[in-house]
């Protein structure tokens, strides 16, 4: 037998509850949350959703983030909504970012003026890599 969790609670404190087209229906003891069963849907990975929430942290906006990890930037929107995400100031401080192979990365890396004068993350893409670099916007 399959144990059923609250799929707003995730607690494992269930009842059955009658029976709708033909599904059979729930109800969470805890949170009083009625539904049938598990949701067989398309599943983002966490691994996305924690990257887009880095890069929104970092920034970046939701429409950029939606054509760099390929995710809707409505989605991005809910999930830094969800997880009660709130956007640092960077008042003085214009964030760019590019995409760079491995190879790429290191000749970039290589060059010490274009390291100067900015703050710099590097994350992970896949098999590509993300710098994001800071610059104070000039007076």
């Amino acid at each position: 037998m399959e144990l059923l969790t609250c799929p707003k609670c995730q607690n494992n404190h269930i009842v059955k509850s009658g029976v709708v087209n033909s599904k059979q229906r729930y109800l969470c003891k805890n949170c009083k949350y009625f539904f049938t069963v598990n949701k067989i849907g398309k599943k983002i990975d966490d691994y996305y959703v924690t990257k887009a929430l880095q890069l929104y942290l970092e920034g970046l906006s939701y429409r950029e983030i939606e054509r760099i990890l390929g995710v809707s930037h409505v989605t991005v929107s809910n999930w830094v909504k969800t997880f009660n995400i709130k956007k640092p100031s960077h008042a003085n401080y214009h964030p760019t970012y590019k995409i760079f192979n491995h190879l790429e990365l290191v000749e970039y890396l290589k060059n010490k003026d274009l390291l100067s004068g900015a703050g710099m993350i590097i994350t992970e893409l896949g098999d590509k890599f993300m710098l994001i670099k800071w610059e104070r916007f000039k007076d």
